[in-house]
């Protein structure tokens, strides 16, 4: 593939809901470009960008793939992201080095969730997008309909430039060019030029005339050759649209058919003609080593800068994708990751066409190409030059909202699924995993309960580890409510020296912190020197409350009085006693158990706010109050059980049809009520009978 000037090459991302085409529109772009020499299908599992033996067996995309098409002397690179919601993070990715995007939606259902999800990504980014209505020629389906709810929903910005021929019972038989008012039909894998039909040169005198009336107000000339009845040419009209997608007033639509080609012909030459390149970027601007603010301009000639929007990581190694922000990657040359501090050897580059890689010497300025066995760097890191070390704005990922405790199936393979969940972060910067030390549970946290099912079936896959996923443990504390007054004797004899210690002990409740020793003993009862090992005894004890065995906190222990032997004392006698004041006293003391609680915000639209609130009542949760958002939003602010979270992200997504997110974070312990206390207890009770018998 030949190496293309920067104002000829086109960086699109594809978005849009699952299932609505993306991927099988890629492939019929593939085909009619000559990239390929067949239409892979989804269902045979054959398709260039869905790959990965997850993406076969379970049909749908999980990652982005890049797919470059070759088109009228420019090179198009498809970015086809994944549909499903759990997999946003790989559609901000792509984004992050797409200078466009195109959003497909179908001609059956018309605009969905993810076409709007689409489009709000697209607003916050300020980028130029395309629309392109899929499947017009499957039944149920209606072109017009779909196109009038996309206008109806995002604008007057939503103009056709393309339209298709019906015959017969809506047989979709070829598509009318709005622009250059030609119409074409596909004779196998060629197109052929037809007559427009005669019912539908009114339709489309309508269309161009509307086209023309946006282009008028880019310009005051423009605007006066219009009203004085002056046409536009159809080169007039291009570069009128090109300048109206990029300053983001015009969202062009296209239509077609991937199963038979009709349409792709046009949306290749309208990528090409309206599609911005990637020195028409608004310039980034970041911090040279010096923190001395500079740009970074797309131009071959430029200072090397690369950004890696994408890792593929196995038990080989990783491989990494970039795109050159300034200047050339040259095959060995040598860069530098700022962050990591790190030098890179550019060993081996190549161009990638789905799971296909072409090695190249050079990966010109705006392109987008992969290298293999990078040590330090991961997704999100630039590499640049040592003479001007940059480091651009990284990909911000949301925080995950689902969390699930993650095991081995088989005792002793903890330290694979370490190995194997660190290399899959690598791929997948979005999801999150620690070690609750106090539950000894694994966390693994993430976007929804599908993107933790392919994370496991990628361990068992990739590194040959079988994991189950459980509802995490919920870490609750217990308190009393108070004071008492107890000893503790601990006294052994079993020849030579025996084992003595005697305390008396005040437990009460103590709201300035977790935990306070102090002694008010007078006399020299309990010498000083065995004072920390009574300190220690209870703080060891405190690691296990009565209740369910959950940690002690809010607790004032003071040593009143004791005593002691001058030979069998010791001080572990007296943390013995400690421990049995402890065991005797904090039940006498009203123990409680404690809930950890979570502060919540909550963003949905106006549309779902009973049913939200209502599901938040039935969780315990408590509506602190709520701000309108722009965009006919809301957001709540509520606290919440942490116990009544754990399938919160996914009942969200199902109330609001996934236009709903939310962030929770941990904020304080709050009592816990009766019946729930109840049930924790038989829970933990069960718990340790089923540890105990195994």
């Amino acid at each position: 593939m030949a190496n293309y000037p920067v104002n000829k090459i086109r960086n699109v991302c594809l978005m849009g809901h699952g299932g609505d085409g993306k991927t099988s529109l890629v492939e019929s772009l593939l085909n009619i470009s000559g990239a390929t020499d067949r239409v892979g299908k989804i269902a045979d599992g054959n398709t260039v960008c869905d790959f990965d033996p997850e993406e076969i067996r379970r049909k749908f995309s999980i990652s982005t793939a890049v797919a470059p098409v070759e088109w009228n002397d420019c090179k198009i690179n498809l970015l086809d992201t994944p549909g499903f919601f759990d997999f946003e993070s790989e559609v901000q990715c792509a984004m992050r080095v797409a200078e466009s995007a195109l959003i497909v939606a179908t001609g059956k259902s018309g605009p969905g969730v993810g076409t709007e999800k689409a489009w709000e990504r697209c607003e916050e980014q300020a980028m130029p997008r395309m629309f392109y209505i899929s499947k017009i020629d499957e039944e149920n389906s209606d072109y017009y309909t779909s196109l009038h709810k996309l206008q109806k929903q995002f604008g007057v910005s939503v103009a056709p430039i393309v339209v298709p021929i019906f015959e017969g019972n809506r047989d979709t038989v070829g598509i009318v060019d709005c622009v250059i008012r030609k119409a074409y039909r596909m004779d196998g894998n060629k197109r052929v030029e037809i007559p427009i039909p005669e019912d539908m040169k009114d339709r489309i005198d309508q269309h161009r005339a509307a086209l023309c009336e946006n282009i008028a107000e880019l310009s005051e000339d423009l605007m006066e050759r219009y009203f004085a009845g002056e046409e536009f040419s159809d080169e007039e009209l291009i570069a009128g649209i090109r300048q109206g997608v990029k300053d983001l007033v015009l969202a062009p639509v296209f239509c077609g058919t991937a199963a038979t080609g009709i349409g792709s012909y046009a949306l290749l030459k309208g990528i090409a003609d309206y599609m911005p390149s990637p020195d028409e970027k608004p310039v980034e601007l970041c911090e040279d080593e010096k923190g001395e603010l500079i740009e970074i301009n797309c131009a071959p000639n430029g200072s090397t800068c690369a950004f890696v929007f994408k890792t593929v990581a196995d038990q080989y190694g990783r491989f990494s994708y970039f795109k050159v922000m300034s200047g050339e990657v040259k095959q060995d040359m040598t860069l530098v990751n700022k962050r990591a501090d790190a030098n890179e050897k550019m060993g081996h580059i190549f161009t990638v066409c789905g799971k296909k890689t072409s090695e190249v010497p050079v990966v010109g300025c705006g392109d987008i190409g992969a290298v293999s066995k990078l040590v330090t760097t991961r997704t999100g890191d630039t590499l640049s030059m040592s003479v001007r070390k940059v480091e651009l704005e990284p990909i911000e990922f949301a925080p995950p909202c689902y969390t699930q405790a993650i095991a081995a199936k088989v005792k002793g393979a903890e330290e694979k699924i370490s190995t194997g969940l660190s290399r899959l972060h690598d791929e997948d910067p979005s999801f999150e995993t620690e070690f609750n030390p106090e539950t000894k549970q694994h966390l693994i946290s993430g976007a929804g309960d599908i993107q933790l099912d392919v994370l496991c079936s990628k361990l068992r896959d990739k590194f040959g580890v079988e994991v189950t996923l459980s509802a995490p443990i919920v870490p609750y504390r217990e308190k009393i409510r108070k004071p008492v007054v107890v000893e503790g004797k601990h006294k052994k004899q079993s020849g030579g020296h025996g084992q003595y210690g005697h305390v008396k002990m005040e437990f009460a409740p103590y709201a300035e912190g977790d935990y306070l020793f102090q002694e008010k003993i007078f006399g020299g009862s309990v010498p000083k020197n065995f004072h920390p090992a009574v300190d220690k005894g209870i703080r060891e004890a405190m690691e296990h409350g009565v209740l369910a065995g959950y940690p002690m906190v809010g607790l004032r222990a003071t040593l009143l009085d004791g005593s002691y032997h001058d030979v069998d004392s010791n001080e572990l006698s007296f943390k013995m006693a400690a421990r049995l004041a402890y065991k005797a006293g904090i039940p006498q003391a009203s123990p409680v158990l404690l809930e950890p609680v979570c502060s919540m915000k909550v963003v949905i639209p106006d549309s779902y706010m009973g049913d939200v609130i209502g599901d938040l009542n039935k969780r315990r949760g408590r509506i602190m109050g709520m701000n309108p958002l722009d965009g006919g939003k809301q957001e709540i602010v509520a606290e919440c059980p942490m116990a009544e979270l754990g399938d919160y992200a996914i009942k969200l997504r199902s109330m609001t049809q996934g236009r709903g997110s939310f962030v929770s974070k941990f904020e304080r312990y709050d009592e816990a009520p009766a019946p729930v206390q109840e049930k924790v207890i038989a829970e933990n009770k069960a718990r340790m009978e089923a540890l105990n018998k195994d």
